[in-house]
């Protein structure tokens, strides 16, 4: 069967995207890993009407919402491979040696997360650490936090993160980040500055207790943030020749066409941040339009 879209990812663009598509009477093949990178969140913020729901809960009202588009297929596979045909189209190949062909192609495979080596984060991240302020700051509000970064991100984070709680212990782990100006303008404001290396983060249950520090030294703390190096999902938008953006996102206009023709990507992987459920939805849409307005155009001068 030649499907008009085979989506890539079953996140919020590509499941929103699948909706509209089923809406707009297409045939639609979904396919994902179900391996999604916020797996370890307790709860998603910032979508109206869905604030505070689970990532479970929202694939799964997501998935019933999709299923009742028959012309809209969604099946767990792992894509493997993803090329062009002769014909203006594109075959994907998946783990178990499954083939399927498509006119158009949507990359919504979004991001994967690389965090800093440090013992006792993973047990605490998703719980009492996380990455966005603007996902999880207000359940931290007024507490004793800590900001792990780098670089100019590490001053940008605390000056974000101060709008949440004046109780900051801002920490470049070790690396050079920051300038002898901003740690006096974080020092003005009362916010304490640790350069050497975090040891561990030490709590229970997931909830975070304090820093441990190289010398043995430690700062009791309640939460925090931390930033992760973003890196894409998939290669698959590199391997097909999409222009790429300097962080490794695809370069995509505002119906979530790419370089190559026919190749379309939405959500995280294609703009890294902010990174959050709605705008990753929002884009799924847009491209779904991209996406049936070529199919339209194809279709009705053929």
């Amino acid at each position: 069967m030649l499907h008009d879209c085979i989506i890539i990812g079953g996140g919020p663009a590509g499941l929103n995207a699948a909706l509209l598509l089923g809406r707009a009477r297409r045939s639609v093949l979904v396919l994902d890993g179900d391996a999604p990178r916020n797996a370890v969140t307790r709860q998603s913020h910032g979508f109206l009407t869905r604030d505070g729901v689970t990532p479970g809960q929202f694939r799964d009202i997501a998935r019933a919402e999709v299923a009742r588009y028959p012309s809209v297929e969604q099946r767990k596979a792992e894509v493997t491979n993803v090329r062009p045909t002769g014909a203006a189209g594109f075959v994907v190949i998946t783990a178990d040696g499954s083939r399927f062909e498509a006119r158009k192609v949507l990359l919504a495979t979004g991001l994967k997360e690389s965090l800093p080596a440090i013992p006792g984060l993973r047990e605490h991240y998703g719980s009492s650490l996380f990455n966005c302020p603007y996902c999880d700051g207000w359940e931290l509000r007024d507490l004793p936090l800590v900001i792990v970064s780098a670089g100019e991100q590490l001053f940008h984070m605390a000056k974000l993160v101060y709008n949440w709680s004046r109780d900051l212990l801002v920490c470049a782990n070790g690396t050079p980040g920051l300038t002898a100006e901003q740690r006096s303008a974080l020092e003005r404001k009362g916010i304490a500055v640790q350069l050497q290396p975090i040891q561990a983060f030490a709590g229970a249950e997931g909830q975070l207790q304090r820093v441990v520090f190289a010398d043995g030294t430690h700062s009791e703390r309640r939460g925090g943030f931390v930033t992760p190096l973003w890196l894409p999902a998939s290669p698959f938008g590199r391997e097909l020749g999409c222009e790429l953006d300097v962080m490794g996102g695809i370069v995509t206009d505002g119906f979530g066409r790419t370089s190559v023709p026919g190749v379309f990507a939405a959500g995280d992987a294609s703009v890294f941040a902010p990174s959050q459920l709605v705008i990753a939805a929002a884009a799924g849409g847009r491209a779904a339009i991209g996406i049936n307005g070529q199919l339209t155009e194809e279709s009705f001068f053929a």
